[in-house]
């Protein structure tokens, strides 16, 4: 692993942390590159069951290195997951398994903002900041913010922070839906790992079939999308999920945890 991105493994749960804090963790084709070998590495290690995906303080990531496009350096076909011989899923992450929690510890601009709307869930700072300023650059978005950013805050929300430029503050991302909590800074990562151990703690094939359902739903129409579920589930059946001597040695830690929960 490059010195542009460390990556961490502890209790099945994998972080990777964007390391240019100098250049506000921009992503130069070195950093590009990094970041994708670093999430197909956790997601081909049968010890990581989640990743963690954050950036060295004080930023997430402010976007794509203006100053090797500038330059003309940055090709913005380089470093992208089809480098790797890896499949894509139409954005900055490649295509992988691994849920992906987005720890969003500072500002999330243009190509930062993409990569986390990549991610599964996103947890953001009281210093998380979100901005698209893809216009005011010239140039278009290339890693599905179009589709990505209305589906997390509607429409007319997303024209608006696309036209405007502005940044979006943390707790009115999570009013709009575009983050799933906001918390302290210091508690960023804690409540992340904390997040994280909760998914590991599930079935780990069950969550990743679940995962794959949602995003491949996404791309349908209702009907269509109620149909895949109901072809997920049959052939979940099929292969030998939910088979009922595995639900019954799990239904006792299922209710303990819920009354832990709800009590």
């Amino acid at each position: 692993m490059t010195d542009v991105v460390r990556y961490e493994v502890a209790d099945r749960i994998a972080t990777v942390t964007l390391n240019r804090p100098q250049a506000r963790n921009a992503l130069n084709r070195e950093l590009r590159a990094g970041v994708v070998q670093a999430v197909l590495r956790a997601d081909r290690d049968d010890d990581v069951d989640v990743v963690i995906l954050t950036g060295a303080d004080p930023a997430f990531c402010a976007g794509l290195d203006l100053k090797e496009l500038g330059a003309g350096e940055l090709d913005l076909g380089a470093g992208a997951p089809n480098d790797t011989g890896a499949a894509t899923r139409h954005g900055p992450l490649p295509d992988v398994d691994t849920p992906i929690i987005g720890a969003i510890n500072g500002v999330a601009v243009t190509g930062g903002f993409e990569l986390a709307l990549a991610c599964d869930v996103l947890v953001a700072s009281e210093r998380a900041r979100f901005a698209d300023t893809h216009a005011r650059v010239g140039v278009q978005p290339g890693w599905g913010l179009t589709v990505l950013l209305p589906q997390a805050v509607g429409l007319r929300r997303a024209k608006e922070l696309s036209a405007t430029g502005n940044f979006l503050d943390a707790p009115t991302a999570l009013a709009w839906g575009l983050v799933n909590h906001v918390v302290p800074h210091e508690e960023l990562l804690p409540r992340c790992r904390a997040l994280a151990a909760d998914i590991a703690s599930n079935d780990r094939a069950g969550v990743r079939r679940i995962f794959r359902t949602y995003d491949e739903g996404a791309l349908l129409s209702g009907e269509d999308a109620w149909d895949l579920e109901a072809r997920v589930a049959a052939e979940w059946l099929r292969s030998g999920g939910g088979r009922a001597e595995d639900i019954e040695a799990r239904r006792g830690a299922v209710a303990e945890r819920g009354r832990a929960q709800t009590d």
